[in-house]
């Protein structure tokens, strides 16, 4: 892992980043299980809308008034599209480019879908799954292609949110 402790416009808080990659890195290598986790959202009916909670955070879940919500918060699929993009802009900034040496000026990611909402409300033949998923991640840094580009790679094979979409698994579904 070649990672450079004085690289980044960042600075202190950039080396002191790269320090806990470099920690982390030999700590999961000398023991895998260490690196295990189980993270877990529960959402309940609170007041009339969906509140998810984990850990120490809580947000609310809305659905858009055709659909009989209030359109009061985001909802799943914004929430579904803000983790897909979050992962792209706060895994290459805090892991990907310590470990690249990539210096990150500027970070956005966008990610979109479309999405027929008469498939939710139970209209025949339409469709409620979502189509058409994209990401697009812009990344202003002065780094080289070829650091920028190992980068990429490394966010496509090790993203768990890009890699839970396009490599698909099961979903234990209990109702109770």
């Amino acid at each position: 892992m070649g990672i450079r402790a004085d690289a980044g416009p960042q600075g202190r808080a950039y080396s002191q980043g790269m320090d806990t990659i470099r920690e982390t890195f030999a700590t999961f290598s000398a023991d895998r299980e260490a690196a295990k986790t189980a993270p877990k959202v529960t959402t309940t009916l609170n007041n009339g809308f969906a509140r998810a909670s984990a850990g120490p955070f809580n947000w609310d879940i809305d659905l858009p008034g055709p659909l009989g919500g209030g359109n009061q918060s985001p909802s799943p699929t914004a929430y579904f599209l803000g983790a897909l993009a979050g992962c792209a802009v706060a895994f290459i900034n805090d892991t990907l480019a310590p470990e690249f040496e990539v210096e990150i000026e500027g970070i956005s990611a966008t990610a979109g879908c479309t999405a027929d909402l008469s498939g939710l409300v139970g209209v025949p033949g339409a469709d409620p799954r979502l189509g058409d998923l994209s990401l697009t991640v812009e990344i202003t840094s002065t780094s080289s292609s070829e650091r920028l580009s190992a980068l990429r790679q490394a966010w496509s094979e090790r993203c768990p949110i890009y890699l839970a979409i396009t490599e698909p698994n099961d979903i234990e579904l209990t109702f109770t």
